[in-house]
């Protein structure tokens, strides 16, 4: 959308000067990484969608700034002394943006159809043996046998989120979208202002009754300041910071790392970074089809990836906002420990690479990468992938297009030259994929697993050893050979952290988190 064009939109849906500024303070305006083409955070694990979600959707437990578990929509929980029984009461007066009230079948459709599409849901939903209510207010899961991170899973933050929606939508196949936007959260979907590409729109739901306390991250009070909130797809960032800076947005969630020098000299503008704990950008293979079907070609091309590039280009090469990281695991947490010999680091030699590409079987496959044109911290990895994959003799097609063309083109498992794929390129946060009951990059649950649907029975057998080690020395020891077995099989590529700062004018209290929370919020 061109700039003279948002002008317009927002000029003339004013009718009168003071009624233009009361509806002005009443209204969030702000503008998404990305065009929200999927409406369902559980079908996706699109970044965009997730914010989307959390501003319709409330969760059972939360997740604190200090990573501390708190009760959200629950009021408490308890276990069983054999620990086969959990019991998670809720809080009063909870409901649905239809002014249904939330029960505890809600609960239990939502949690079941989340363990079936979710990395960490997944390896709870095979040790639990029913997803269920003692009453109404008392959501009650039988578990095969001990699960003690149920509570973690249960108040993840990040990447499939836990989200409760009614049973009547909870109950759609997870493999299908729920296409009806109903949750408990703070803001209510106006479907009849949603239109792809151009806008979405939310108004504060009356109904919402928040938890005492203060809010902190996806924890805490969640009060709404604002009586709507207007997402308007900009994706030209120019227009965006122009917008920002003539006060016709208010927050811009993403901002391009070449324009942040212009935004700062303007004073009524906050540009700072949300989540401390950076991302990690990845090149993710689909090995359903050739060539990447084929472990050791996908394991040559660790060696042809040159991180600095990657990072340097989405960061526009400010120092502060990027390292190399040659872990398998995010760097900062606590598995991140590269191991000997590692695949990532030192100087790269292409042409070497080329005959180890050769070595492994190589026919000159097409390799189809899919990268979006309209997402600037990540537009970048793809033409830099394609350029090194034609310099090592592979038979390239680059297929650019907008992000949510991406995100439904990545969910085909036809064959590249049948309109599927070969690489796209993504990143995640780092606390999304900092263990292996999170980190679904890794992960081997093949068909059920994330987009390019690697499998490795060892890696789930590892993953879930870890999921019931009692001591840290255990769980070091499990992650370790994790990591080594990724780098033998190289499910994705990684490119290296970074940091994404956002911008913002004339609001005070924007929370710290993965996602630009729309609670707590206000104006200045």
């Amino acid at each position: 959308m061109r700039r003279r064009s948002l002008l317009a939109i927002t000029t003339a849906s004013l009718a009168t000067p003071s009624l233009a500024q009361d509806i002005r303070a009443r209204t969030l305006r702000f503008v998404p990484q990305a065009n929200l083409t999927s409406l369902d955070p559980i079908w996706t694990t699109a970044a965009v969608t997730e914010n989307h979600g959390w501003t319709v959707y409330d969760t059972l437990f939360g997740l604190t700034d200090d990573l501390r578990i708190a009760p959200q929509m629950a009021e408490g929980h308890g276990v069983s002394d054999d620990g086969l029984t959990w019991t998670i009461r809720l809080r009063e007066g909870l409901r649905f943006h239809d002014n249904t009230p939330v029960r505890a079948q809600d609960c239990a459709a939502s949690l079941a159809r989340w363990s079936r599409r979710d990395t960490f849901g997944q390896s709870v939903g095979a040790a639990v043996e029913e997803w269920g209510a003692a009453d109404d207010r008392t959501v009650r899961i039988r578990l095969k046998h001990r699960f003690p991170m149920l509570l973690e899973a249960l108040s993840k933050p990040v990447s499939v989120v836990p989200f409760i929606m009614p049973e009547r939508l909870a109950k759609t196949d997870p493999f299908q979208q729920v296409t009806e936007i109903v949750g408990s959260g703070p803001y209510r979907f106006l479907p009849g202002d949603y239109v792809s590409g151009s806008r979405t729109a939310y108004a504060r739901f009356e109904g919402y009754v928040p938890r005492a306390g203060a809010p902190s991250r996806t924890a805490g009070g969640k009060v709404a300041h604002f009586e709507r909130i207007e997402w308007t797809i900009i994706p030209d960032s120019a227009t965006a910071a122009a917008a920002l800076q003539s006060g016709e947005i208010d927050w811009w969630e993403q901002v391009n790392a070449d324009l942040i020098p212009a935004l700062k000299r303007n004073r009524a503008i906050t540009v700072e970074i949300a989540n401390t704990l950076g991302y990690i950008g990845f090149a993710r293979f689909n090995t359903l089809h050739p060539p990447f079907d084929n472990p050791a070609i996908r394991r040559a091309l660790l060696s042809a990836v040159n991180q600095e590039d990657y990072v340097r280009a989405v960061t526009a090469n400010d120092a502060e906002a990027w390292r190399a990281c040659a872990s398998m695991w995010p760097c900062g947490t606590p598995y991140a420990v590269p191991p000997a010999g590692n695949p990532l680091a030192g100087a790269r030699d292409l042409a070497k690479v080329k005959a180890d590409l050769q070595a492994a079987g190589y026919k000159g496959e097409k390799v189809v990468i899919i990268n979006p044109t309209d997402f600037p911290t990540i537009a970048p990895f793809g033409q830099i992938t394609a350029d090194v994959l034609k310099k090592i003799g592979m038979n390239v097609e680059l297929i650019e297009t907008d992000w949510g063309s991406l995100v439904q083109r990545r969910a085909s498992k036809a064959p590249p030259e049948q309109g599927g794929w070969s690489i796209f390129h993504t990143w995640w946060p780092g606390i999304a994929i900092m263990n292996p009951a999170v980190n679904a990059t890794l992960r081997g649950q093949g068909e059920r697993g994330w987009f390019g649907w690697y499998r490795n029975d060892k890696v789930e057998q590892l993953a879930g050893e870890w999921l019931q080690a009692t001591n840290s020395a255990e769980q070091n020891r499990l992650a370790e050979a994790i990591q080594t077995e990724s780098f033998t099989n190289a499910p994705v590529l990684p490119l290296g952290q970074f940091f994404i700062k956002t911008a913002h004018r004339g609001l005070k209290d924007v929370l710290k988190g993965t996602s630009p929370y729309p609670w707590h919020v206000a104006r200045a």
